[in-house]
């Protein structure tokens, strides 16, 4: 327990330095949203690329990986979908709210989930998450996209639409370029492999100061029933669900911690971003990506710890 301490406070203090950064020395807008670019279309993928191409894929049970967490999104994305009408009901929610609500619960934070993984599992703990990333980040962007272009707008999702948002994440390109440099054999020279480590370092450390910008704490006096059922699907059932199917399929040691971060962090800062751009409930949004990031440093430690007990 004392060794996943060590590797979640650094997180998370660097996300308590975004927080104050922002308000204090780094107040302008602008700022932000040039780093947020910076480290969603070059740092971040220049990490992922080098970590997947240079990865040791052999210590790890990579297919289970990614079946267990591609599962976990599927079955959390069908059971919102089947429980949509009630869940609207119960809730008095519009399509928008609803469309925050199934983002805030499927969704999750790939940088916090790297820093994590990394710090706790070294470059094992990083290859892993990039396996992960390959399995969930397309299924994601689909389904979310296909949502709130279904249930925030008035018109049903555009097939091109859709495809586009796709094919434009730098995270899909990155990880499956990575992963074809790894599979290939062709070694990388140790000048680009320094290149991209350095620009991946920089990644972890402003995203997660990004994380932090973005927080509404004030938010956080006032949760609603909305919040709630979000942030309990994303931060107990998505554990539960994932760790349920890796133990099933024989994952142990550092492959199902990785499971278990890659389920238990909070949703993506960038689910905000496209339901701005998509007509769903922005401000909701905002609130629950805040609560969750809270709760989870309870969360994420009881996840780990539940791991652990399986040798």
């Amino acid at each position: 327990m004392a060794a996943v301490a060590n590797s979640l406070i650094p997180v998370f203090l660097v996300i308590a330095l975004g927080v104050l950064l922002r308000r204090t020395l780094l107040p302008t807008e602008a700022l932000w949203e040039g780093m947020q670019r910076l480290t969603y279309f070059v740092l971040f993928p220049a990490l992922l690329l080098v970590t997947t191409a240079t990865a040791d894929f052999s210590t790890l049970p990579a297919s289970d990986v990614a079946i267990a967490m591609f599962l976990a999104v599927a079955v959390l994305s069908a059971l919102l979908l089947i429980l949509r009408v009630p869940l609207m009901r119960a809730l008095d929610c519009s399509g928008p709210s609803y469309t925050s609500i199934f983002q805030g619960a499927t969704r999750w934070s790939t940088i916090t989930a790297l820093a994590i993984a990394g710090t706790l599992h070294g470059a094992v703990g990083i290859a892993a998450i990039g396996v992960v990333i390959i399995a969930m980040v397309p299924l994601l962007n689909v389904i979310n996209v296909w949502v709130l272009a279904r249930y925030a707008a008035e018109t049903r999702p555009d097939v091109r639409t859709v495809l586009k948002h796709v094919l434009r994440n730098p995270f899909i390109w990155s990880s499956l370029a990575g992963l074809a440099l790894n599979l290939s054999g062709v070694p990388l020279p140790k000048a680009l492999v320094f290149f991209g480590e350095i620009l991946g370092r920089a990644s972890l450390a402003i995203g997660l100061l990004l994380i932090g910008a973005g927080l509404s704490l004030s938010e956080v006096l006032k949760p609603d029933a909305r919040v709630y059922i979000s942030s309990a699907l994303k931060l107990i059932v998505m554990p539960a669900i994932a760790m349920g199917i890796a133990i099933a399929l024989g994952i142990t040691g550092p492959a199902l911690s990785v499971v278990a971060i890659a389920a238990s962090v909070p949703s993506a800062p960038g689910s905000y971003v496209m339901a701005r751009q998509m007509g769903g409930d922005a401000p909701l949004l905002a609130h629950i990506l805040t609560f969750e990031t809270l709760v989870a440093l309870a969360t994420i430690p009881l996840a780990l710890a539940l791991a652990a007990l399986r040798p």
